[in-house]
């Protein structure tokens, strides 16, 4: 079974994507790496999610490990 998630921060990361790279968002909240996978979640039973970013631009990356929306932050900060 997998550990709960730790909330890293109770607000989004902003971060500038580059078009057709791909990046690993933290699902843990243990990666000292924010909002990306340092390979923390180790034993946890939870995994990094691949955001493939379809245009370069600002995506604001979940810091709560909250939302509904994926990796997008979609405001369920502001409900813990």
């Amino acid at each position: 079974m997998a550990e709960a998630p730790i909330p890293a921060q109770k607000a989004p990361y902003p971060v500038e994507v580059e078009a057709g790279k791909t990046y690993f968002w933290c699902s843990c909240g243990r990666s000292s790496k924010q909002p990306f996978c340092d390979g923390s979640h180790k034993d946890t039973g939870l995994a990094p999610v691949k955001f493939e970013a379809a245009e370069a631009g600002k995506v604001f990356f979940c810091g709560c490990k909250a939302s509904g929306n994926g990796v997008r932050c979609d405001g369920s900060h502001n409900k813990l």
